[in-house]
């Protein structure tokens, strides 16, 4: 019943995808409750949609609302009042995707007694927790990822957690040949999990390649190639879960340079760029900044980070990334790149950070 439920979901999303596009192109304006029942409500009465009252109507519903916010979501990037990377017009979903999902609001899923997740239409399914809730979900996404596996994502309402205050802040150079050098002078080495499971991958590929197109063989062969990855992927979120908790658990402020991840990706260095995880690791350190009560602050991306003399502040000029050490021409001192680099990214950090407080900053620190 989950894969029709996928299935269901899907069909709805296009049909009200379509319904938005032929609105579009006609001039005609059609509002939210128009697609629904046109999409939903009347489809269920039709022999051609008839099986769709086979799963929860919340799913459908819900479907619904994802092709209405794909649409808002294009039509804000276009104007400007949605910030990030712009966001293209909404594609129609194929049977092929590798990820499928549903979502339920309260009315469609419930939590039982013994700890299995009933969902509507479906029946109770039995879930491995990887905690307890913290109150009451109001929705939950039901995923199935490319490796076949299905998790049960809760939305829940949590309250923040401030650590006990301390004095240490610390900046954060992050790199390729080590991950992460601290102003504090702790580094912290890459694992490269990618480079080391690439003997692997490579290997579950070459078979998926000898597969015949269309044949069970290949979609078992596709099935281990997308596990082989699942595994890389889960092994760096859980390592760079454990590093960012340990780094805010230990420093009131953390400075983190803004790196433009995205045209990184684009040069010789991209498998390297991708197998770092660099924002991924940002955005947890921001994330647990603010439940725990810590300052996270992104310097500037083009602030001159590894050519400053963190002595004396004088701007030396740019250097190729060959160079790892470097003295510098004012007060004679050695910097090793990525300490000085660091070291910069902090007392840039906390100037940016005592100014937007209206602190006073002090030069010398």
């Amino acid at each position: 019943m989950l894969a029709r439920s996928f299935g269901c979901a899907r069909v709805v999303f296009n049909d009200a995808l379509r319904a938005r596009q032929d609105a579009y192109a006609a001039g005609v304006t059609l509002s939210d409750t128009d697609v629904q029942k046109q999409v939903v409500t009347a489809a269920k009465k039709t022999p051609p949609r008839a099986w769709l009252a086979e799963v929860a109507s919340v799913v459908l519903v819900q479907a619904c609302q994802d092709a209405r916010r794909a649409y808002r979501n294009w039509f804000d990037s276009m104007s400007g009042k949605r910030k990030g990377r712009k966001v293209g017009p909404p594609r129609f979903r194929s049977r092929k995707d590798n990820r499928q999902a549903i979502r339920l609001t309260r009315n469609g899923f419930s939590l039982r007694p013994n700890r299995k997740l009933y969902i509507a239409k479906v029946g109770e399914l039995k879930v491995s927790w990887s905690r307890d809730l913290p109150s009451v979900p109001s929705s939950v996404t039901i995923i199935k990822d490319a490796a076949g596996r299905y998790f049960a994502s809760f939305v829940v309402e949590t309250t923040d957690d401030p650590l006990p205050e301390c004095d240490a802040e610390v900046g954060i150079d992050l790199g390729l040949a080590t991950f992460a050098v601290l102003s504090d002078g702790k580094v912290i080495e890459s694992p490269k999990f990618l480079r080391q499971a690439e003997r692997r991958l490579k290997k579950a590929q070459q078979a998926l390649s000898r597969t015949q197109k269309g044949s069970k063989n290949r979609v078992k062969a596709r099935i281990r190639v997308a596990q082989a990855h699942a595994m890389v992927a889960d092994a760096r979120k859980d390592w760079a879960h454990k590093q960012s908790t340990v780094i805010i658990r230990e420093n009131q402020a953390v400075f983190v340079e803004d790196l433009c991840v995205t045209g990184l990706a684009r040069t010789r260095l991209a498998k390297s760029v991708h197998d770092a995880g660099w924002a991924m690791f940002t955005r947890m350190l921001e994330e647990k900044a603010a439940r725990y009560g810590r300052t996270f602050v992104k310097v500037d991306r083009w602030f001159p980070s590894s050519q400053l003399c963190s002595t004396c502040g004088v701007l030396d000029g740019p250097k190729p990334l060959s160079i790892r050490e470097w003295q510098c021409a004012a007060c004679g001192v050695v910097h090793d790149r990525d300490l000085n680099a660091a070291k910069n990214i902090h007392a840039a950090g906390r100037a940016e950070w005592l100014n937007a407080c209206g602190g006073t900053v002090n030069p010398a620190v």
